[in-house]
């Protein structure tokens, strides 16, 4: 019976795997904002952060990894089911404008990594003053003359 079931093991990890007996995955995200971030939460349980790169260019935040697995079967034990996903993965995501890719920061803790991207500082309108052209010509001395700093011709 549990010969059986390894030879359909071996057969489901052939058809789906990519050749090295590993198969390439995707993580979870769940995606959520505030008033003052966008966050992204990516569940990577038994990835240490050395194995995590995170890039963000052209308003175009991405996650690659892997994730290792150590199998070995050998003349003392061998694998009857076999449900957890090991492999490379590359998550990305379109970022909407407004945000400040200058200071995303990210951590893990207890396998999710926690990708924080502050909201950028909207513009706010400022008054500009008119000058009166006027004014200013009276500024420049009393009577009328005024001395240039440039010698005449």
């Amino acid at each position: 019976m549990f010969g059986l079931r390894r030879e359909i093991d071996r057969v489901f990890d052939d058809t789906f795997a990519r050749g090295d007996g590993v198969t390439n995955w995707s993580p979870a995200v769940d995606v959520s904002e505030s008033a003052s971030e966008l966050r992204l939460e990516i569940e990577l349980p038994g990835i240490r952060p050395d194995d995590v790169e995170i890039t963000a260019e052209n308003n175009v935040i991405t996650v690659r990894g892997e994730k290792r697995g150590e199998r070995t079967e050998g003349e003392d034990s061998r694998y009857h089911l076999v449900e957890r996903s090991y492999g490379s993965f590359t998550r990305s995501f379109q970022l909407p404008q407004g945000l400040d890719e200058s200071t995303i920061e990210a951590e893990a803790n207890n396998g999710i990594l926690s990708i924080r991207i502050p909201k950028a500082a909207l513009p706010q309108p400022r008054r500009i003053e008119i000058g009166n052209q006027a004014a200013g010509s009276r500024r420049g001395g009393q009577g009328g003359s005024q001395i240039s700093p440039f010698p005449s011709p």
